[in-house]
């Protein structure tokens, strides 16, 4: 079993006190969510402060997972989880993990240009769902590792094409920049000296620059370029499909912004913050169990169905409606319909269930009447003896 982990940062509320702060100045929280990739469940979830960034939160997850029991399972982390302490980690603790690295980056991009023109057009290492081409190798992932890790490197031509792209434009404002700035005071060497060679003088003036060549062409070689490091053997494609789970919890996150109110809590203690995530949290696990239900039922339709959706799917099931008959007595407004039909199918529902149903709600809300009813009349005849009457 592998568990997902993410974070994401929500708004607080109109007031209260924060350790950081939106672009509008409204605080914020980050809240993390361990979610089952296997059984497609959230398991738990953790809040904390956004000025504690994931790298360093992480730790507190895995004890979670130690304190819950969880046993036999793996870790399948961003590319922000990645540092030395957190991999140790889980080594001291035996969990797998699959945890994503940029190309560029020094750690990985010395393998990348080892295996440049070796893997890219091989038809072999093609993976074809995900329009890459991917090779495995193993290697120590930090000097003192006594444990090689595997390194799936992957090539996307089109990725490349979009990141060549943007590299060049960053180029080319920098160069923009630095030209306004010739002959003027400089102080943003930090930014442009990765890429220029800046020649400035002892008043601070920027007499010239040129380019790295060799670094940006480096940089340019890297683009489109991916890497997956796993602690357990597997393929490039395994590591890729596991990874690319991600996107239940991505979807997941933005369920709970978007259906749930997570967008802004709209709260002022944190108490009542506390309780609210609690509520949506639990919420969030109704919501996750209807979506795999209609997914899996879609999957099995001959044509795909926009319908289908859980927002889509609830505001259906909401015409299915019960009204008062003259005769006091309540009825379904209407038949099932057929788009009705195929959504109730996913829950294991159907037209006679909903029928069931219905007589049952019907004959509740007759008896409940009719219980009021007599407590009324009841209630008339007490106030009749109580009653004096004269008579002249």
């Amino acid at each position: 079993m592998f568990l997902l982990f993410q974070d994401f940062a929500l708004n607080w509320g109109p007031s209260g006190l924060r350790e950081a702060f939106d672009d509008k100045g409204i605080p914020v929280f980050n809240v993390g969510l361990a979610f089952d990739k296997t059984n497609r469940v959230p398991l738990f979830y953790e809040e904390y402060p956004s000025s504690i960034t994931d790298v360093s939160q992480f730790t507190c997850m895995v004890d979670k997972v130690i304190e819950y029991g969880y046993k036999k399972v793996g870790f399948i982390l961003g590319r922000g989880y990645f540092s030395k302490r957190n991999i140790q980690y889980m080594d001291e603790n035996r969990y797998a993990f699959v945890i994503m690295v940029k190309g560029k980056k020094a750690l990985v991009s010395s393998l990348v240009e080892e295996n440049l023109c070796t893997f890219e057009t091989d038809r072999d290492c093609s993976i074809r769902s995900y329009r890459v081409y991917g090779k495995t190798v193993r290697a120590e992932l930090y000097d003192d590792d006594v444990t090689e890790r595997y390194f799936h490197i992957y090539f996307n031509p089109s990725k490349q094409a979009s990141e060549r792209e943007n590299f060049e434009q960053t180029l080319d404002r920098k160069k923009v920049y630095l030209d306004k700035h010739l002959g003027k005071e400089f102080s943003s060497k930090k930014n442009y000296e990765d890429l220029f060679e800046l020649r400035v003088n002892k008043k601070g003036i920027l007499v010239s620059y040129e380019e790295r060549k060799d670094v940006i062409q480096k940089q340019l070689k890297l683009c489109g370029y991916f890497c997956i490091i796993t602690s357990e053997e597997m393929t490039a494609a395994q590591a890729l499909i596991h990874y690319k789970g991600r996107d239940i919890s991505e979807k997941l996150f933005r369920a709970d912004k978007s259906f749930l109110g997570s967008r802004s809590m709209r709260v002022k203690i944190s108490e009542s913050l506390s309780a609210k995530i609690f509520i949506e949290f639990i919420a969030l696990i109704v919501r996750n169990r209807i979506y795999n239900l209609l997914k899996e039922t879609m999957l099995r339709l001959e044509t795909k169905r926009n319908y289908m959706t859980v927002p889509a799917a609830l505001r259906e099931l909401e015409k299915i409606e019960m009204v008062r008959r003259s005769n006091g007595q309540y009825r379904l407004d209407h038949a099932v319909s057929k788009k009705q039909k195929t959504i109730l199918s996913a829950f294991g529902l159907s037209a006679d269930s909903i029928n069931d149903i219905a007589a049952e709600i019907g004959t509740l809300l007759a008896n409940s009447q009719s219980l009021n009813n007599d407590t009324d009349a009841q209630e008339d005849d007490e106030d009749g003896e109580d009653e004096v009457d004269i008579f002249d």
